[in-house]
């Protein structure tokens, strides 16, 4: 399906914010975050699909997801960043439904932008 290139991944100190950007070759309806730790499973972020967004409890209140369609990019806001959202940070898109959970509902992977929060 689409291609996509994670980017925006950076070192962080606690507390602090980053936003990383999900450049897509074409749309989808779905485009969605996950990250996987070292030693734990992948698991869902946050996803965006038309004005609706979902987030992960770790998360929420705390990351925004959001996309222009115009330019086929997806964005992840995280912010009050802590050791624990330390994690290679992935894109996925895919059409319907969106989901945290079922992984095989999206076609396109990334190959993901590290991000590393310091205490």
């Amino acid at each position: 399906q689409v291609q996509l290139m994670e980017s925006g991944g950076t070192t962080v100190q606690a507390g602090g914010s980053l936003r990383l950007s999900c450049a897509a070759s074409g749309y989808t309806n779905c485009m969605a975050w996950f990250r996987q730790a070292p030693g734990k499973e992948r698991e869902g972020v946050a996803f965006v699909y038309g004005n609706s967004t979902r987030y992960a409890d770790a998360v929420k209140g705390r990351f925004t997801t959001s996309r222009d369609n115009a330019i086929y990019t997806a964005y992840l806001q995280m912010n009050d960043l802590n050791p624990e959202d330390t994690a290679l940070y992935i894109c996925a898109a895919g059409n319907l439904p969106c989901s945290l959970q079922y992984q095989a509902y999206y076609t396109s992977w990334g190959q993901g932008t590290q991000v590393t929060v310091s205490s």
